[in-house]
Formats: structure tokens, C-alpha cells, sequence
């Protein structure tokens, strides 16, 4: 058994297998109890869920394991991952824990817990967690779940902080929503109809098992079908927990990460309110953002800091730096004035307030940039070794580095939640991006053994 629960986004496994089978869920509400009562004596939890079918389960075994260490847990139901976070900081809980394994599809699951601050579980916590939690299963720890009633009055605290950051509504706006028949199947919809939007619903129609599957933020062929079939204004696709957005132009053109981080950069610099603690309008992004919006921002007046892939990483750096805006590609964005964590749905509504304000739609608003061709190859291996030590992989990041120079980029990386090496190849020219990400996914495969 590997020694080792919390990756990078919590704890993520197949449901009803180790790390995510019941005596082990068990134990992680165990260990979480015994570590909040150490600093608040009458400590609750706030748990959540999307939409898989063994969420239930995971959930009740949670608070099950809460409940002998005599910490309570208030049920939120379904709802989505930032909400947890919202609940945690906002509300009387000393943490919440939401249940999902966010794009990932049903079979899979995970847990990730939030602090009493709305900010994911330090590393040291989480490695005090891990060895608490593998002590009680040497011990023989058995599983036990609590019977959970949900709370309906904690998603409409949440969507009413929602709606009010918009006071101006969205009254006639035409838009699609792809809701991934994930978390927020029910909370989208009802808050763009509360706000004045006229909404047309795709995958809001969530059975256990169908979150994820060719919809939502992974799949966006159908939310751009509906966009043009509907006349849409704008389409907006979640993923299963909703902690991220991406959107359809009415033009059916692809609005990413990237492309919102331009939009929203540049109104908050327009409204002096784009911060860092220096005074020089700084986002946020990851190392996976296109070279496009670095040049974009820049012509804007505006610094691009990179970090990591991953969503702690960008939070780091945007508390390190005083920055209130910062996100990834992928189309998770943080907007700190209003949140801990990236959250999908206000997200949304940040963009929509920038297309009304602006008078435009998505395809005017993001013209200025010019996505650069990038083609990302996913490997998959049956072990991880450290690149350096890969002499041919090494030999053709080199290639490919010295063919583009300052104009092209190269990275290689090891995903943090399954078995995957990444390659990424970004470049003046398709053609030439396509060869040399393919040449060094090859030399991975030779080297490392693909399990495809």
C-alpha cells in the first residue's frame, strides 16, 4: 500500500478502492476531528458534494468518522466547490470538505479539505492529517457512516453572495449553459434566471453517473453547437465542481482561461482596481498560459507572473504579491477581491459584467490576443523518474528549445493526479509545434514504458 493520500488537489482515487474506500474515509473524519478540536473545542464541518453516486456514501462515512471524535457536520448537499469554501470561511464551521473528483468522470472520487480561512489545508497540515490517518488504519480502524440531512439554507447563502456581486443583473442577456451535470445543475441556472438572463439548460440532468461524460468544461462541442443553434449571446460550460469556467463566444469561438484573464485584467486596470502590493498591475497565470496573453497583458501595461500548474501555486503567488487576480488556462480564476478559490460561477459573472459594461461580446472583447499555436500530448507511464535523468528526453527539449528561442516554449511535467506525463510545445508554427511535442512524448515512451 502506498504511503501517500493528498496530492494536489486533496485526497482522489477510484470510489470504494483505497485511498477512497470506507475505512479509510473514515479515518480521514477521524484524523480531521482530532486535529480541529485541538483549536476549537466545539468544531463543525460543513461537507458538500457533486453529483457521482457514491458521493452519499463518502460523504456520510465522512461525518461518521467526525462524529466519534464529537465534531459535528452540517450537509450541504450538492453544490459546488467554492460554495464549500464560501460556507467555511463565512459560516460557523471550522472546515468544510467537499466531495469530488472535479473533471475526472464518475467511477472516480476524492475529498478536499478547506480551512476555516476558505483556503485549501496547508502541506503540513495535510502531512499531519496523513500520519494520523494511517496510524488509525494500522490500528484496525472500522468504518461507520452518520446519517446526513441536508441543509438547504447553506446554497442559498451562497448563491444570495453570488447575486450580490452583481447588482446591475442580466436582464435580456441570451445564454447557453452546460452545466457538466455536475454541481451546478440546479445553482446556475436558477442564479442567471434570478438575475434577469435568459437561460437555455444542456447536461443539467445529473443521474450518478453521467457527470462529466462528453460535457461540461472537457467537451465543449455541444455548448458551441447550442450557442449558434440558440443565438445565443454567450455560453458558459462548468466542470463537474464547478471550481472552473469556460466560455463560448456568439461567434461559437473558444473563450479560455487565458482569454478571460485578459478581458478581466484590463477592466480592473481600467477601474484601478487591479493590485499588487507594489503598485504595478500584476495577474497571475500558470506556466501553461499561452505566450499570447503575456504579450497581450503587456501591451496593456500589465506584468504576467507565472507559477506552477495548479491552482495552490497561483494563490500563493497572488497572496505573496498582493495580486487579486490570477487563474489558468484551463479556466480556473481566482478573483480574490470576492473569493478564496477559483469559482466557476463567479467567474461567469464577472465576464458577463464586463460584456455589459463594455457594451460587446467576447469576440471583440478579446481580439487583441493572439493565441499562438500550442499543442499539449499527455503520455501515459508506469513510472515516474526525474526528467534530468532521461538523456533522450532531455536531448529533444533541448531540439525544440534552441528551433523556437524566445518565441516558443517547452514544458514537461508530471501530472499530479494520475499517471500521466505532460508535453507541452508552443510555437510560431503548427507544424513544427506537432514535431517536436510528438519527438519528445516518442523518447518519453521509450524511456519511461507507456501503459497505454
Amino acid at each position: 500500500m502506498a504511503r501517500r493520500l493528498f496530492g494536489t488537489d486533496g485526497i482522489r482515487g477510484v470510489a470504494g478502492q483505497f485511498p477512497l474506500d470506507p475505512k479509510t474515509v473514515h479515518a480521514v473524519g477521524m484524523a480531521l476531528g482530532t486535529s480541529l478540536l485541538r483549536s476549537h473545542p466545539q468544531a463543525q464541518v460543513v461537507i458538500g458534494m457533486d453529483t457521482r453516486e457514491s458521493g452519499p456514501w463518502i460523504a456520510a462515512e465522512l461525518a461518521g468518522g467526525l462524529a466519534r471524535r464529537g465534531v459535528a457536520a452540517e450537509f450541504s448537499g450538492v453544490t459546488t466547490t467554492p460554495g464549500v469554501a464560501f460556507l467555511a470561511k463565512t459560516g460557523p464551521f471550522a472546515a468544510g470538505a467537499m466531495i469530488s473528483a472535479s473533471h475526472n468522470p464518475y467511477q472516480d472520487n476524492g475529498i478536499k479539505l478547506i480551512g476555516h480561512s476558505g483556503y485549501k489545508l496547508p502541506d503540513e497540515q495535510e502531512e499531519s492529517l496523513e500520519t494520523e490517518i494511517f496510524s488509525l488504519l494500522d490500528r484496525g480502524v472500522e468504518p461507520g457512516p452518520a446519517a446526513l440531512q441536508v441543509n438547504q439554507g447553506l446554497d442559498r447563502s451562497y448563491v444570495d453572495h453570488l447575486a450580490a456581486t452583481l447588482p446591475l443583473g442580466l436582464g435580456g442577456m441570451r445564454m447557453v449553459v452546460d452545466c457538466a451535470n455536475g454541481s451546478v445543475s440546479s445553482l446556475g441556472p436558477e442564479l442567471f434566471k434570478r438575475l434577469g438572463a435568459e437561460v437555455t439548460t444542456i447536461h443539467g440532468c445529473p443521474d450518478g453517473r453521467n457527470i462529466n461524460l462528453d460535457c461540461g468544461s472537457l467537451h465543449l462541442e455541444t455548448l458551441r453547437a447550442a450557442v449558434l443553434e440558440h443565438a445565443a449571446d454567450v455560453g458558459v460550460a462548468f466542470d463537474g465542481d464547478a471550481d472552473r469556467a469556460l466560455f463560448i463566444a456568439s461567434s461559437g469561438k473558444l473563450i479560455d482561461g487565458d482569454a478571460v484573464l485578459l478581458l478581466a485584467a484590463r477592466h480592473l486596470k481600467q477601474e484601478g482596481r487591479l493590485t499588487a502590493k507594489d503598485d504595478a498591475p500584476v495577474v497571475v497565470a500558470t506556466v501553461m498560459s499561452n505566450l499570447g496573453l503575456e504579450r497581450a497583458l503587456r501591451l496593456n501595461g500589465i506584468e504576467m507572473i507565472r507559477t506552477p500548474v495548479g491552482d495552490k501555486y497561483v494563490l500563493e503567488e497572488m497572496l505573496r504579491r498582493g495580486a487579486n487576480l490570477g487563474g489558468e488556462q484551463s479556466g480556473h480564476v481566482i478573483f480574490r477581491e470576492y473569493a478564496t478559490t477559483g469559482d466557476g460561477l463567479l467567474t461567469a459573472l464577472r465576464v458577463f459584467e464586463v460584456m455589459r459594461q463594455n457594451g460587446a461580446g467576447l469576440d471583440e472583447l478579446t481580439a487583441e490576443l493572439e493565441v499562438y499555436p500550442q499543442v499539449l500530448v499527455n503520455v501515459r507511464v508506469r513510472e515516474r523518474k526525474p526528467l534530468e535523468q532521461l538523456s533522450s528526453v532531455k536531448d529533444e527539449i533541448q531540439a525544440a528549445e534552441a528551433a523556437f528561442g524566445e518565441s516558443g516554449r517547452v514544458l514537461v511535467r508530471f501530472s499530479g493526479t494520475e499517471p500521466l506525463a505532460r508535453v507541452m510545445v508552443e510555437g510560431p508554427d503548427l507544424a513544427r509545434v506537432e514535431s517536436h511535442a510528438n519527438r519528445i512524448a516518442a523518447e518519453i515512451r521509450n524511456e519511461l514504458g507507456s501503459a497505454d
